[in-house]
C-alpha cells in the first residue's frame, strides 16, 4: 500500500477559484467485494469552510476505531453529505460501472441541491458518462466532474467522502452478519481475500447478498 499523504485543499481552492461556489467530493466502496452493496459517498464543503480537521485521510489508511472517530468529525465539518447504493442485483444486472454511476446519482439525489463541481476519486467518470435506458435517473443534470488519481489521499473533500462510505457500508454488512454469521462480514465487509469468507462460501454456499456475476466460487445458496 502506498503510504499515508495528508489530504488537502489545494484543488478544493483552485475549483474555488474557478467560480465554483461549493466543491464536493465522491469516492466508492465495495466495488471489489464479493457480497453487498456498492456504496458511493459524496461530501459538499464552500470557501468558507473551517480548517481541514486533524486526523482527516483516506479512509484507507485508518484504522476503524480511527474512521468511526472521523465520523461525527466529518460530518460537522462539510455542508452536506449523501450516501446511495447500488444492490448486489443491481451490479449483475447493470454492470459495475453502470452500479456505480446508479450509486452515485442516488447520493447526488439526496442532497439539497447539487455541488458546483465534483471531485471523482480514480481516473475514469462512471458518474457523467451516457444514460442507459435501465439506470436510476436524476431530476437534474449532473455537475461538471473533474477526475483526480488518489483524489481520497490528496484532496480532503474526497477523504471526507470515503470516510462516510466505508463507515456506512461497513456497518450494514455488519448488520448483515446477523443472519448470515458464517461468512465473517462484521470483519471483512464482504470481500473475498478473507479465509473465513472463502471458507464460509466453500462450506455454505452463496447468500442472497452475494453477487452472482463475480467469480465467486459456486455453491447452494444460504438460507
Amino acid at each position: 500500500m502506498s503510504r499515508k499523504v495528508t489530504p488537502t485543499l489545494e484543488v478544493e481552492r483552485e475549483l474555488w477559484g474557478r467560480g465554483h461556489l461549493t466543491v464536493a467530493g465522491m469516492d466508492e466502496v465495495g466495488r471489489g467485494a464479493w457480497a453487498g452493496p456498492i456504496a458511493v459517498g459524496i461530501a459538499v464543503i464552500a470557501g468558507d469552510c473551517a480548517p481541514v480537521p486533524d486526523g482527516l485521510a483516506d479512509s484507507k489508511f485508518l484504522s476503524e476505531a480511527q474512521r468511526e472517530r472521523m465520523v461525527p468529525v466529518v460530518r460537522q465539518w462539510v455542508a452536506h453529505w449523501a450516501i446511495g447504493e447500488a444492490s448486489p442485483e443491481e451490479i449483475d444486472r447493470l454492470g459495475v460501472t453502470a452500479a456505480l454511476r446508479t450509486a452515485g446519482w442516488r447520493a447526488l439525489a439526496k442532497l439539497p441541491r447539487h455541488p458546483g463541481v465534483i471531485i471523482l476519486d480514480g481516473a475514469h467518470d462512471y458518474l457523467s458518462d451516457p444514460m442507459e435506458e435501465t439506470l436510476f435517473c436524476p431530476e437534474r443534470s449532473i455537475p461538471p466532474v473533474r477526475t483526480e488519481v488518489k483524489g481520497d489521499a490528496r484532496c480532503a473533500v474526497v477523504a471526507a467522502a470515503s470516510i462516510l462510505a466505508k463507515s456506512h457500508r461497513d456497518l450494514h454488512m455488519a448488520s448483515l452478519a446477523g443472519d448470515f454469521p458464517v461468512y465473517g462480514w462484521e470483519r471483512n465487509a464482504g470481500y473475498g481475500g478473507a479465509v473465513e469468507h472463502v471458507d464460509g462460501v466453500a462450506a455454505h454456499g452463496l447468500s442472497v447478498h452475494h453477487r452472482r456475476s463475480w467469480r465467486v466460487p459456486a455453491g447452494t445458496t444460504a438460507e
